[in-house]
């Protein structure tokens, strides 16, 4: 288990981790997401002991990162693909690795093949494009074989075909009973793979609950409903005082469950072409709970966009946030 009490990080006036308090419990994956500057990147390293805490604490299985013996044996991160000796092979790096914590130079081998580099483990790391560098990250994350996993943008510079991949591997490794904490900038893969998340802004604590839980809370859901007699049913909607809106071909009910929608078509006789419940994102909750929080930017860009509008003036103008 992974456990920050209290956190917060100062630098200088700057306070980028501000009492920040969350567990990640094993047996899931945990997405860690926020804004660009939210503090993130800070917190893992704080839980990895790489920043030392203004105040409170990070904990890994109830004590310190530094107190832990042979560390990569019980905590695996990949925080920095290019964190690697440009000249040195895969296999050098990792053996070097191994060497540091008393792991097997035959490990070496194992997590080069679970990875998909095993054919390139004798090539100059420094040649690697960035989605190969962060399967060697991968490789070094597992060279212990710990329990908990720390992943900070994994995804960076992989094909679809090796997002799929990560998708799959951090799943696996959550059902073997590790404990695993993903930061990720890609919603749309966090949606499908996360299980908890924990969002934060500006360094506090903005949300920890279950990512279903999460997108139920933050948007609304809707009843799509196609028809031939599409006046018909917007009629007796309207008798109903069931709001909705009309789309392009469908209309859209915002305030009454399916089946109610379904009886009412069904009760008149009229032929429906669609009937479906119509969730919101997880980008459209991040959006809308994250929105205050952001480092960079304004909530409303297009604007800046319109004819005539100057976009480096008035309330459009980038503003540098919290950090």
């Amino acid at each position: 288990m992974i456990e920050a009490i209290g956190l917060s990080k100062a630098y200088g006036s700057t306070l980028a981790v501000n009492d920040l308090s969350f567990a990640v419990a094993p047996g899931t994956v945990t997405g860690f997401l926020g804004p660009n500057g939210a503090g993130k990147s800070t917190t893992m390293r704080m839980i990895l002991g790489l920043d030392r805490p203004t105040k409170g604490k990070a904990l890994i299985n109830g004590i310190p990162y530094e107190e832990i013996s042979k560390p990569l044996t019980k905590v695996g991160a990949l925080l920095d693909a290019n964190w690697i000796h440009p000249n040195r092979s895969a296999k050098s790096h990792l053996r070097w690795m191994a060497a540091s914590n008393g792991i097997p130079a035959s490990r070496v081998t194992e997590v080069l093949r679970v990875v998909g580099l095993e054919g390139v483990g004798d090539r100059a790391a420094g040649k690697f494009s960035l989605g190969m560098k962060q399967r060697l990250g991968l490789a070094g994350a597992l060279l212990g074989d710990p329990g908990i996993l720390l992943f900070d943008e994994p995804v960076n510079g992989l094909d679809p075909e090796g997002i799929l991949w990560i998708r799959q591997f951090m799943k696996s490794l959550a059902a073997e009973g590790r404990t695993v904490l993903v930061s990720s900038h890609l919603l749309s893969e966090m949606a499908v793979t996360a299980d908890h998340l924990v969002v934060i802004g500006k360094g506090h604590l903005i949300s920890n609950s279950s990512t279903v839980d999460f997108i139920a809370n933050a948007t609304a859901s809707t009843v799509r409903v196609r028809s031939p007699q599409l006046p018909q049913l917007r009629q007796l909607l309207v008798d109903q005082r069931i709001a909705f809106t009309d789309q392009d071909g469908y209309l859209s009910v915002s305030d009454a469950p399916i089946e109610q929608v379904g009886d009412i078509a069904g009760a008149a006789g009229l032929t429906l072409h669609e009937l479906s419940g119509q969730s919101g994102s997880l980008e459209e909750a991040f959006i809308k709970l994250t929105g205050d929080s952001l480092e960079y930017g304004d909530r409303n860009p297009t604007a800046a966009l319109a004819p005539g509008a100057d976009p480096f003036a008035g309330p459009n103008t980038l503003t540098k946030g919290q950090n």
